[in-house]
């Protein structure tokens, strides 16, 4: 059985995870303090860990921090009330693998932790490839034809949901949700913007628009 550690400060949120995820066929177990979310992450006794940022003795952040200098990759993902880019963006530059928002729909975390701890059994690929583009998920690298290319944390995100699904078209609320973290706003085009951001330094001939549906990766 599946062990999921839930780092989380509010009993009322971690009794309602808790009682999901055990419905759902999971042993869970809680951590209210991020001392003691970091010591149940480093014992290797868990599948995935589910972090909240604003916990006392040290804040999510740090708990990432560390675990990720101690070379773990145990699959976090990241449920916080701090909603802001900046904090969605350091939560994925500090090594986490999704972001949600607070308030959540259970329906849904279940949904992503599936798909993480799916991700972890079969082995995520150090190296993403498709027609002259490579992306090292290790080291972070982006390399197009030979060339190494620079990215932001977020465009780097954006390229790996494009390499792992190529001439598959990605909505631009699947987009949204997957590398930004929160519910598609049908008036932001941030998606468009970084599409173009990724074209400008990996090539417009990668990347393609389909109307009225989304982006595909040629």
């Amino acid at each position: 059985m599946s062990r999921i550690l839930l780092a989380e400060d509010e009993a009322r949120i971690s009794s309602f995870v808790e009682k999901g995820l055990r419905a759902a066929g999971f042993t869970t177990v809680v951590a209210a303090t991020g001392p003691d979310a970091l010591e149940h992450a480093l014992s290797g006794g868990f599948d995935l860990l589910v972090l909240d940022i604003g916990l006392p003795g040290f804040d999510g952040f740090e708990v990432l921090r560390r675990l990720r200098a101690a070379r773990v990759e145990l699959p976090v993902i990241v449920l916080s009330a701090r909603t802001s880019a900046d904090d969605t963006l350091a939560s994925l530059e500090r090594g986490a693998n999704d972001y949600m928002p607070k308030p959540f729909r259970f329906d849904e975390l279940l949904a992503r932790i599936r798909l993480r701890m799916a991700d972890a059994t079969r082995g995520v690929e150090p190296v993403l490839a498709v027609d002259g583009l490579q992306l090292d998920l290790h080291s972070r690298r982006a390399i197009v034809r030979g060339r190494e290319v620079e990215l932001s944390a977020r465009e780097f995100a954006l390229a790996e949901e494009f390499l792992r699904n190529p001439d598959r078209v990605l909505s631009r609320e699947q987009l949204l949700s997957r590398v930004w973290g929160y519910d598609f706003d049908p008036g932001s085009n941030i998606v468009d913007v970084y599409v173009g951001y990724l074209r400008s330094k990996l090539g417009s001939e990668h990347i393609e628009t389909v109307r009225g549906m989304g982006y595909r990766l040629r």
